[in-house]
C-alpha cells in the first residue's frame, strides 16, 4: 500500500482537515520519535526485565503529543507485535509462543505512568 493511500485513510479516520496536515504530520513524527528514543534507551540500558517500562514510556510520551502521537505509537506497537508473532512462527513453529508478554494493555486512553512498570535497580538515567 502506498504511503499516500495510508495518509489519506488516516486523515479520514482521524478527521484531519487540509489545514491540520502540518499538525498531524508533526505530532505523528514526534510520537514516532518518542517511541524511537525509548527503544534506543532500552538497547542502551540492556537491563533484563525493563522492556515493559521502556515500551510504556514511549507510548506515554507519544500520547502526550496528542491524538496524532498516540496514533503513531499504536501503529509502531502493533507493527512490533506482528513482527514478534512472525518471528515466533519461524522460531517456535507457532505464533502463540510468548504472546502472554504482549504490551497491549499499555495502549489506549488509560495509559499508565511508565514508572509503574519500572524494574528494580534500573539506573535513574532512564
Amino acid at each position: 500500500m502506498k504511503l499516500s493511500t495510508v495518509i489519506i485513510f488516516c486523515s479520514l479516520v482521524l478527521g484531519v482537515s487540509t489545514e491540520g496536515w502540518g499538525t498531524f504530520l508533526r505530532e505523528a513524527a514526534q510520537g514516532a520519535g518518542d517511541m524511537w528514543r525509548a527503544y534506543s534507551d532500552l538497547r542502551e540500558a540492556n537491563y533484563i526485565g525493563a522492556n515493559k517500562y521502556f515500551h510504556a514510556r514511549g507510548n506515554f510520551e507519544a500520547a502526550q503529543r496528542g491524538p496524532e502521537g498516540a496514533w503513531a505509537a499504536k501503529v509502531i506497537s502493533d507493527a512490533r507485535e506482528q513482527a514478534q508473532r512472525v518471528t515466533d512462527l519461524f522460531k517456535y513453529g507457532d505464533s502463540g509462543h510468548g504472546v502472554g508478554d504482549s504490551e497491549s494493555p499499555l495502549m489506549g486512553p488509560e495509559r499508565q505512568d511508565p514508572n509503574h512498570f519500572r524494574s528494580e535497580g534500573l539506573p535513574n538515567k532512564y
